[in-house]
């Protein structure tokens, strides 16, 4: 992957905690950590925005401790801005909300910098590339769904593939970075990667087999995804 500096980006893997065992989460943190995740994503779901509820703040701050890894927070929830500071403070580094939230989405995307975090913008597989067009100068991260936002497990959908390319082409030579989230896995990794992206989310392919598993898990996406 190459930046708008024209320096290689390596593909970094964000194991999504909504597939950990919850009853074990701080050790689960830990463990994605030691098995070579370079992100720890962080789904968070309302139950209104999206048909799932999974975890808030307090959550993101009492995993804080278990890794220096970045927390990458993707923020499923409407309205979202009273909650920005309370996910910044728990110790989230980069924080995503949707362009589907509507036009305060600028002044959403403001306040996470304003926080001092890096501030993402992500889409569901409906909503066209074009409506990123207006908030790319204030991005650092443009989240792709590759599956419906909601719930864990679901399989990728291949129409994502287009439309990374897309965003990337509007991209440019900007330096953001493009993540994808949605049934990754180490035999459709090379193409989305290809297709621009640097950061893939991965859940239920990074923790299948349990804790002895999640290295070479992590390992086989990582290695599919170079080219």
């Amino acid at each position: 992957m190459v930046r708008g500096d024209g320096m290689a980006r390596p593909v970094l893997i964000a194991p999504s905690i909504l597939s950990a065992d919850f009853a074990r989460l701080g050790e689960e943190v830990r463990a994605i950590d030691a098995a070579g995740g370079d992100w720890i994503h962080v789904d968070v779901m309302d139950g209104h925005f999206v048909p799932n509820i999974t975890m808030g703040p307090n959550v993101v701050k009492a995993i804080r401790p278990h890794t220096a890894k970045p927390l990458d927070v993707h923020l499923m929830i409407a309205p979202a801005d009273p909650y920005l500071a309370a996910f910044a403070e728990a110790g989230a580094d980069w924080i995503t909300v949707h362009v589907e939230l509507g036009p305060d989405v600028a002044k959403s995307l403001k306040t996470i910098r304003d926080l001092g975090k890096k501030a993402g913008v992500t889409l569901k597989p409906g909503t066209p590339p074009s409506s990123l067009s207006r908030y790319l100068d204030l991005v650092d991260l443009v989240l792709v769904m590759s599956v419906e936002p909601g719930f864990g497990g679901q399989k990728f959908l291949p129409s994502a593939i287009a439309k990374i390319a897309a965003i990337k082409a509007m991209v440019r030579d900007r330096d953001i970075v493009i993540e994808v989230d949605g049934g990754i896995t180490a035999g459709n990794a090379n193409a989305v990667v290809r297709a621009g992206a640097s950061v893939l989310v991965a859940g239920s392919s990074v923790f299948r087999g349990g804790a002895a598993k999640y290295a070479s898990n992590i390992a086989a996406i990582r290695d599919a995804a170079e080219f």
